[in-house]
Parts: C-alpha cells; structure tokens; sequence
C-alpha cells in the first residue's frame, strides 16, 4: 500500500463519517440520530415489522436496535403492539408522533441524497450503486487477493 488513500477501509470510513456528519446535522433540528431515523423509515415502510426484522434489515445487532427502539418509545415516536400470533414478540409501529414527523425527515434525508447526487452528476447513479454492493460485500474467507 503505497498511501493511506488507498485503503478501502481508510477511505469508506472518511465517506461513511462525512455523510454521518451532515446527516445528524440535518437530522438533529428534530432530536433524532442517522440510526433513529433508519429505524423510524424501515417502520414506516412495513408497519408491524419486528424488532428482529429490523436487524436483518439494518444489518444492526440486537443490543443496538433494542436500545434504538427503547429511545423512539421514551419520545413517543414508536410504540410496540403484542403479536397477535406470539405473545413473546412485539410488532413496532409509529405513534402519531412518529407519523406526524416521518415526513420532515425524509425531506431532509432526500434533501442530503440530493446534494450528494448533485456533487456526482451522471455517475450518481452509478454511486448508489456501487455503495449498495459495497454494504453487502463479504469478503471470500480464507483466500487473500493479489493486486
């Protein structure tokens, strides 16, 4: 590795940080954190989901969205229903709280999707695409590549 700058790990890190950064800026005027809102619009898009659908969605560990989702019942943004089918489990949904400012946070986060769509021009689309496939990579175990 001839600099820091070529490092897959330095340079998704800097990115993910940078995008962090003005997401909790614009995410913050309403008291919620980049995660919180994931949780919130992951809700929002399938009403009922369970806590456990949500890791596996996220790809967010247990520990972290029990946390998450404790937060968003304490402001009266999301509230948990028995299941109906297994008394064990809850299904999440947003209170009319919730559902009153989902739609401000997406404008904000479409927004910050926006400029940064901007910034790249024809290839954004290409971007997109590139950091789906880069979120999903699983590195092949056991084998090391040679550049």
């Amino acid at each position: 590795m001839e600099s820091i700058e070529s490092c897959i790990s330095f340079l998704s890190g800097k990115a993910a940080q940078n995008i962090a950064r003005h997401s909790r800026s614009r995410l913050g005027q309403h008291d919620i954190t980049p995660i919180q809102f994931a949780v919130l619009q992951a809700v929002w898009e399938a009403p009922g989901r369970k806590a456990s659908d949500l890791t596996a969605y996220l790809l967010i560990d247990s520990a972290t969205i029990t946390g998450v989702i404790d937060r968003l019942c304490r402001i009266d943004m999301l509230e948990r229903r028995p299941d109906a089918s297994d008394r064990r489990a809850n299904r999440l949904f947003l209170t009319p709280t919730g559902a009153a400012l989902i739609g401000e946070l997406q404008a904000q986060m479409d927004h910050l999707n926006a400029e940064v769509a901007n910034a790249f021009g024809e290839d954004a689309d290409k971007l997109w695409d590139l950091l789906k496939r880069l979120a999903a990579f699983q590195p092949t175990k056991g084998k090391t590549a040679h550049v």
